[in-house]
């Protein structure tokens, strides 16, 4: 069962989380977030919050402190093929407490559908906090445009200016 390898990123000066719902093989790889070339995560919030797409991961960090964002996943370890969410089986749930006692988050985001059927089933009811959802910047969520997905990850920036 593969476990969560990736610490999650935050600062007491965090204002949102964004939640995957576990690693890519390639996110797993390389150690860090979004890693796969197609996701669109870099590329949207980056238009998002009107900078240029960072490239290197400590340029993302970088970005991520910048803007007040802190991310993680909802899943600590679990049993999953590849990086295919639809195999995703034998959940163990990321504790968000650390988090959430040492930042002022005040709005949880869940990156897409999978991420959004974990949170609810695993860590809304004990933290008490609603996780809005956000369509998945994952290349599998092919119907939606980076134009589209830039429109509605906006919510993003509403909450942190």
């Amino acid at each position: 069962m593969p476990q969560h390898p990736i610490p999650p990123l935050y600062d007491q000066n965090s204002k949102v989380l964004i939640l995957g719902s576990f690693p890519s093989v390639k996110s797993r790889e390389q150690m860090f977030f979004y890693g796969h070339p197609q996701n669109r995560f870099w590329k949207v919030l980056s238009a998002v919050m009107g900078v240029e797409t960072p490239k290197t991961i400590e340029e993302k960090s970088r970005f991520l402190h910048t803007n007040h964002i802190a991310l993680w996943d909802v899943i600590a370890s679990c049993d999953i093929t590849g990086s295919s969410d639809s195999s995703i089986k034998n959940v163990v749930p990321n504790d968000l407490t650390d988090i959430l006692s040492r930042a002022d988050i005040r709005q949880i985001f869940v990156n897409g559908r999978t991420a959004e059927k974990y949170y609810n089933r695993y860590i809304r009811d004990v933290i008490g906090r609603e996780a809005v959802c956000l369509p998945s910047t994952s290349p599998a969520n092919a119907g939606w445009s980076v134009e589209r997905l830039t429109q509605a990850w906006g919510a993003v920036r509403e909450v942190i200016w």
